[in-house]
């Protein structure tokens, strides 16, 4: 087992945990616990500390081995922990055994977006379809809950008060859960008369990793005020403006970004969010190239736009913040294989980039550039969709053209 020490002081200090396994290497568990101290910061505390251990796979009853859980035992105590987060989603046996031992609050890498989402949710859409994935997370780990009248339990035959109220729980769970879903019903259908009367417009939905400028991008696009910062999942609730380039008007929707280990219970209780995706014409891929791991980001995007939407759709790389962009030349005599970060921008446009030929764009939304030729990009996009759809307009876009 490795660590590392993060320096700095904020509100609530936590302790990260994550897993070297045959699926994960001890790069991409730095990177993961990396994202999960973003994630950390995001929520409100401060990641002081990261533990990573070597395992085939993760121990079913404390999750990581116990020796190592020790170890993490005298670091809290020592420093005066209060919280300590997962990268992986922990079970209710393995969450009920950590607490125990570690007697500190406990979050897993799901419990710990959920609760992002609870703080980020605005609009009675999006704090419906975030209660519903908390409640489907908690019904399988209600147990836990109640082990503080293991002692009242009795043996076969012998129902104590603690499984009487575990059962009364989980009956309530499973009735809000039932509630929720008609809510969601509902709510669904009148957003699905809005998209009907927005008419045949062109739809172009911005979709990405989470932070790496959609909303920013959107401003730039609709000239509107989206909320936007450097922080995860800052926008939850899908946004649609009316774009007009060039005298041809289109439907632009910022949606939520996307992250790895996405929690299954918010992708089923965000689908009617994720319309958007699905109804689109076009879609706007919006990556961060500024990040060291961007190419697994993007993989991340295309697996979970395969989860949502089976169909293909046109789309377009925006390869945004190129004003971070940044790397470091290698010696002449250095032999070791290069990597991104020794690659500069007009060296990494030859790679695979260049097979994308017109379909990929290099912008910063933050300082505008490129921001016109990315216009006029999604003109000649948009163009194509709208003369498809309706070819009698076509001497309208003559007309635009010539003009």
């Amino acid at each position: 087992m490795k660590e590392f020490i993060i320096s700095e002081a904020q509100t609530e200090n936590a302790v990260l945990v994550g897993l070297v396994t045959p699926e994960q290497n001890e790069q991409k568990v730095q990177e993961y616990l990396d994202e999960l101290a973003f994630l950390a910061d995001t929520a409100g505390a401060n990641a002081v500390k990261k533990f990573y251990q070597k395992l085939d796979y993760p121990n079913p009853v404390t999750f990581v081995g116990t020796g190592k859980l020790q170890e993490i035992k005298e670091y809290v105590v020592e420093h005066d922990i209060g919280l300590v987060i997962f990268d992986d989603e922990l079970t209710a046996k393995q969450l009920r055994n950590i607490e125990k031992e570690l007697q500190v609050k406990i979050l897993d890498r799901t419990n710990l977006i959920l609760d992002i989402f609870a703080s980020r949710a605005q609009t009675a859409h999006a704090k419906t379809q975030v209660e519903l994935a908390q409640y489907k997370y908690m019904l399988p780990r209600l147990t836990r809950l109640w082990t503080h009248l293991e002692r009242q339990r009795g043996g076969v035959g012998m129902r104590g008060p603690g499984e009487t109220q575990l059962e009364t729980d989980k009956r309530i769970i499973l009735d809000k859960i039932s509630r929720l879903k008609r809510e969601l019903v509902e709510i669904d259908k009148q957003k699905s008369v809005q998209r009907k009367n927005r008419g045949k417009m062109v739809r172009v939905a911005l979709v990405g990793y989470t932070n790496v400028g959609k909303s920013t991008l959107m401003n730039q696009l609709s000239k509107s005020e989206v909320f936007a910062e450097n922080k995860l999942f800052a926008t939850l609730d899908t946004t649609v403006r009316k774009v007009i380039v060039d005298n041809l008007p289109f439907l632009l929707s910022d949606t939520v970004g996307f992250i790895r280990k996405l929690p299954t219970e918010l992708v089923e209780s965000f689908k009617s969010t994720l319309d958007e995706v699905r109804e689109a014409d076009l879609l706007v891929h919006v990556v961060d190239i500024s990040h060291p791991t961007f190419e697994e980001q993007i993989e991340v995007v295309n697996k979970t736009l395969a989860e949502i939407d089976k169909t293909e759709k046109p789309m377009i790389m925006v390869f945004n913040k190129i004003d971070a962009f940044t790397f470091v030349p290698k010696e002449e005599d250095d032999l070791t294989p290069r990597t991104r970060e020794n690659i500069d921008l007009d060296e990494l446009k030859r790679t695979w980039m260049n097979k994308l030929q017109e379909n990929c764009i290099f912008i910063s939304a933050k300082n505008r550039t490129n921001i016109d030729a990315l216009k006029a990009l999604l003109y000649e996009r948009v163009k194509q969709i709208h003369v498809t759809r309706f070819p009698y307009n076509d001497f309208l876009f003559q007309q635009y053209d010539e003009e």
